[in-house]
């Protein structure tokens, strides 16, 4: 039984107001893009001698700390609580940039969630699917989705939009250069922006340059200006729009033809596609 967890980008990001939890609402519209994981998961037998009841392999990346922490792990000891699951192995193999901003670990949680509800006859509706991810992680839910949607709150308050970038071609450029949220955070002063991103993405793309904006660039090319040098290029080379993916590091150019991101980009991850 597998299943193929995707990324996703972040068209805008405002950071709006700050919560007295702690956290912060959002505004941004979440889209699908396909870099995908492999997540494969099959019955442990009776025999085997495994400490946890899931056995997780994880390949592509180095893991460090207990990888019963990973977000796969957690999805199966939440739902095992709630439903008679046997024990399982599971192989995750990483394809996704990892502190990316495009939600590699969120994807992989939500997608092992839907694959033991399939695998299992678990019989949860996608509503439930989406309450029990939203405890596990603020984008988790999108990927239970799977389309394209406006969030608030702290990203799990989505709503579906009719949103179609097909036939545009996306670059997507990853340094490995990792950005933890707390420094993206640091420079933010929260505010209502001018224009909504849910209207601004209705409109053309050849009109988001101006107007279409992600909170978190300003503190983050602070922080790391060869991020923000990235964005330059991909507009250099012809993006029609960029920016960078959540917290980031990734920056993603939308084309109207491909290029070849690995000859302009060297020593980073790169990845280029049509929509």
């Amino acid at each position: 039984m597998i299943t193929f967890p995707i990324a996703k980008i972040n068209l805008g990001l405002n950071v709006v107001s700050r919560r007295a939890d702690g956290y912060h609402n959002l505004e941004t519209v979440f889209y699908p893009v396909p870099i995908k994981d492999a997540l494969e998961i099959y019955p442990m037998d009776d025999a085997f001698p495994s400490p946890t009841a899931c056995d997780l392999k994880v390949t592509n990346i180095s893991i460090e700390g207990d990888e019963q922490r990973n977000l796969v792990v957690r999805a199966y000891n939440m739902l095992a609580e709630r439903y008679p699951l046997p024990r399982i192995h599971a192989h995750l193999h990483k394809s996704i940039p990892t502190q990316a901003g495009m939600g590699g670990g969120s994807s992989d949680c939500a997608y092992m969630i839907r694959l033991l509800n399939e695998s299992f006859k678990l019989g949860m509706s996608q509503e439930e699917m989406i309450s029990h991810a939203a405890l596990l992680g603020a984008d988790c839910p999108f990927f239970i989705l799977g389309r394209p949607a406006y969030a608030e709150g702290i990203g799990e308050q989505l709503h579906p939009i009719d949103l179609d970038l097909g036939g545009w071609h996306i670059v997507v450029v990853r340094p490995d250069i990792p950005v933890p949220t707390k420094d993206a955070f640091s420079l933010v002063t929260p505010q209502q922006p001018d224009a909504n991103c849910r209207d601004i993405v209705m409109q053309p793309v050849e009109t988001w340059r101006d107007t279409l904006v992600n909170d978190f660039e300003h503190s983050v090319f602070t922080l790391h200006p060869e991020i923000g040098r990235i964005k330059e290029r991909l507009y250099d080379l012809g993006a029609v729009y960029a920016a960078m993916s959540g917290s980031g590091s990734s920056v993603f150019g939308l084309f109207r033809n491909p290029i070849k991101p690995a000859e302009h980009f060297k020593d980073m991850f790169t990845y280029e596609t049509q929509l």
